[in-house]
């Protein structure tokens, strides 16, 4: 064969095999959608069911330009399964993780597992703890609103409706997780600038089964209470129903967190006085959105993103 001839096709046959290996190790694959993982807490919970069908929406709507897989664990207290889940994302090779984390520092092990991986890991909803972040020696933005100023908005709306001394009662979250820290000191703002008597502070396990436990206690224990400020909707929910067992629905006040539809109906029925929206709906999408963006530039976002956070109030609702 010609010399040259030979050359050629030794060349075209190299060549060929560059673009194989290439293609092997994901450099050809940039016409393939990103993959996005959304991981959420609890479905039993009506916001992560709301937050779920807003994100499938979206993807609905956008089809061309990423795929989705959603899930999310049986109880907000389930943190080994949570974190299984990620694990799971990460054996899956998806492109990027958009996670609420059911506790705000046992996730980042495993989110730095997934940032190592090369998959870009986008925070919302429950803030990671900054200092657990700072000892893994990792950083991922959070997406999402600023509880403490949310919880506040609504701890003032009922402040406006007590006078000064009056003894109101705190159903948190879960000790330690950030939302819960959060909104627990938003509570306490407005407590503290409208002069009330928080005589109590207990965890409800963000469930409402939990909550009307711990509400029908503190209820017993401090029978001139006037007022619940709850962490979520759910735990108002169960604060509700202990109430009304008690023979005291309506002549305890009851603020919660999430706006969900239950407790949109109580507020215009006038069993519970105020919530908040962190929009549901949107709350994963805007953390889609990030990540899709930063798949785009080929950079791992660090920058926080804060999102919108309303009172609801029956004048909302009308």
């Amino acid at each position: 064969m010609n010399p040259t001839i030979l050359r050629a096709l030794r060349t075209a046959t190299l060549a060929t095999a560059a673009v194989a290996i290439l293609s092997s190790v994901g450099y050809g694959q940039a016409a393939t959608k990103p993959k996005i993982a959304l991981v959420m807490k609890s479905l039993a919970n009506e916001f992560f069911q709301t937050m779920e069908k807003g994100a499938r929406d979206y993807q609905a709507q956008h089809s061309g330009e990423f795929d989705l897989i959603s899930n999310g664990i049986k109880n907000e207290t389930d943190v080994s399964a949570q974190i299984n889940l990620v694990d799971q994302m990460i054996a899956q090779r998806v492109d990027a993780i958009v996670i609420a984390p059911a506790d705000s520092k046992a996730l980042i092990p495993i989110c730095k597992k997934a940032n190592n991986a090369g998959i870009v890991v986008v925070n919302i909803d429950n803030k990671f703890d900054m200092k657990a972040l700072e000892q893994e020696k990792v950083k991922f933005p959070f997406v999402g609103p600023n509880n403490r100023t949310g919880a506040e908005k609504v701890g003032d709306y009922l402040g406006k409706d007590l006078k000064a001394g009056d003894k109101v009662a705190i159903v948190e979250g879960i000790p330690g997780a950030f939302n819960a820290i959060q909104r627990k000191a938003g509570f306490e703002d407005a407590a503290k600038k409208y002069k009330l008597d928080v005589v109590t502070s207990q965890s409800g396990q963000w469930e409402t089964g939990t909550a009307n436990k711990v509400a029908a206690g503190i209820i017993t224990q401090y029978p001139d209470l006037v007022a619940f400020m709850c962490s979520n909707d759910n735990m108002a929910l169960g604060v509700v129903a202990a109430l009304r067992s008690a023979g005291k629905e309506g002549k305890i006040k009851v603020v919660g967190f999430d706006n969900i539809s239950a407790v949109q109906e109580l507020i215009k029925e006038g069993k519970i006085l105020a919530t908040a929206d962190q929009h549901a709906d949107q709350l994963a999408v805007f953390g889609i959105q990030y990540a899709l963006e930063a798949l785009k530039t080929h950079k791992m976002p660090t920058e926080d993103k804060e999102t919108p956070v309303d009172l609801i109030t029956v004048a909302n609702l009308k």
